[in-house]
């Protein structure tokens, strides 16, 4: 109870706790400012000021993650993270912790909160790590604005541990593809560049339906590697917004798919030369027949999944479109490092973890190579050059022909007996034999 200073992240807060009664605030990176601050409310209590207590005492978390939405997630966050964590708030986290005040809400009551929803098995473990995460969050900014002093849904993630997703992701072969495109060019001939755009370049469904004339860069001829596609933007929950990874991203463009493009260019250039339009730069590609943006359901529902049909093709999700384009690429033996960079991956990490087992020659061939590249095994003692000896050489040589300091052998029944044989022994014959020489030593009784 009292008033107390702590640094967190470089900052200062002051943190108050009055019966119960908690507020935090932060006050900068000087601790110097920080007692200053301490001592005057610290003089508020002893005088019974408690104004500066009353908006954190009072406030609901109902009330605080309304806020919170309209204050922060709706300006930081893109739209469909606001939407997730509108309905994780309204289905799950409100109707147990929305009438209690900020401040009440405690580490046990969290773990009750999962337990119950964990025994009750209606929800999958990853619902219950996006729960978890979405009061987590909340309460996060509450300990930033000062109002509960830590955060009691920290550290909690052994509750929710998720298992591996039951679907993978899923790739078309070449000839999968080639058949679908043909079936798009019969049923919905508008549509056939916007999926070949699909799987020459692996943007998502939202970047599709966002590119512009004036993002394409077509290069002076098919030679001309500078032609690409500027991805920059987005269309989620009916707002454009920027690419996932919130990064810019030149992709290249096959000289196919530049074709298509130029002709649908020429084309939309004449309409717009009809209609008294000098530039088509900020016109969508792919508008509806509004002029709108095309509505994402539609577009599976009436275009791709009938092309599937047709194609005789199984069912597809349309963001594996978007999987044949990595895979494919991967396959014909593109970089990890240059296919992130066409995708608009955040790390390498995740190229790696979905594509990696796609890596051409990875197969035992490579173990083989092992030995295939093994060297001729070499003699670890070189050979000694030969020496004539015309002279049997003195005992000093021999022995020095061994381990430095040491006799030549390590065994120790051997050494025993030379050793005895040479502490009793007075004389001792040395013979010539060729290149070696013939120790004898006369025996010694009482040695073995």
């Amino acid at each position: 109870m009292g008033v107390k200073i702590r640094k967190r992240g470089g900052k200062w807060y002051v943190f108050v706790n009055y019966h119960g009664r908690r507020k935090a605030k932060c006050v900068g990176t000087s601790r110097e400012v920080a007692e200053q601050v301490r001592r005057q409310l610290e003089a508020k209590l002893a005088l019974g000021d408690l104004g500066f207590l009353v908006e954190a005492s009072g406030l609901t978390f109902e009330q605080y993650s309304q806020r919170w939405l309209k204050q922060h997630a709706e300006v930081e966050l893109k739209p469909s993270t606001v939407a997730s964590y509108a309905q994780l708030l309204r289905l799950y986290v409100l109707p147990e912790f929305g009438a209690l005040q900020v401040t009440a809400i405690d580490r046990g009551g969290v773990k009750a909160f999962l337990g119950e929803w964990s025994a009750k098995g209606e929800l999958s473990r990853n619902t219950l790590r996006l729960m978890l995460c979405t009061l987590r969050v909340v309460l996060n900014h509450a300990v930033e604005d000062g109002i509960i002093e830590h955060n009691p849904a920290e550290k909690l993630g052994r509750f929710t541990k998720t298992v591996k997703p039951s679907h993978q992701a899923e790739a078309m072969t070449r000839s999968e593809v080639e058949a679908f495109l043909m079936s798009a060019a019969e049923l919905c001939p508008d549509y056939h560049p916007l999926f070949l755009l699909a799987f020459r370049t692996g943007l998502r469904k939202g970047e599709l339906l966002a590119v512009r004339w004036g993002d394409i860069q077509f290069g002076v001829n098919e030679d001309d590697s500078n032609r690409y596609i500027f991805v920059q933007r987005n269309f989620v929950q009916g707002k454009f917004t920027t690419p996932k990874s919130k990064k810019s991203r030149r992709v290249d463009l096959s000289r196919e798919l530049r074709r298509t493009l130029l002709e649908l260019r020429d084309k939309r250039m004449l309409e717009a030369m009809m209609a008294g339009r000098p530039s088509i730069a900020e016109d969508l590609v792919f508008p509806s027949k509004a002029g709108t943006v095309i509505d994402p359901n539609n577009l599976v529902h009436y275009q791709f999944l009938p092309c599937l049909e047709h194609a005789g093709l199984r069912r597809f999700r349309f963001h594996d479109l978007r999987h044949t384009f990595g895979s494919l690429l991967i396959q014909d033996g593109a970089s990890l490092a240059y296919v992130k960079e066409q995708m608009g991956h955040s790390s390498i990490q995740i190229t790696v973890d979905t594509y990696g087992h796609l890596i051409p020659g990875a197969d035992i061939n490579w173990i083989d190579g092992l030995d295939r590249k093994t060297s001729s095994q070499q003699n670890a003692t070189p050979a000694q050059p030969e020496v004539l000896r015309d002279e049997p050489e003195s005992l000093d040589v021999v022995e020095n022909d061994g381990e430095r300091g040491r006799n030549r052998t390590f065994n120790l029944l051997i050494k025993s007996q030379l050793l005895c044989q040479l502490s009793y022994a007075p004389t001792v014959g040395i013979e010539p034999a060729g290149q070696f020489v013939i120790v004898t030593f006369p025996r010694t009784p009482g040695c073995p």
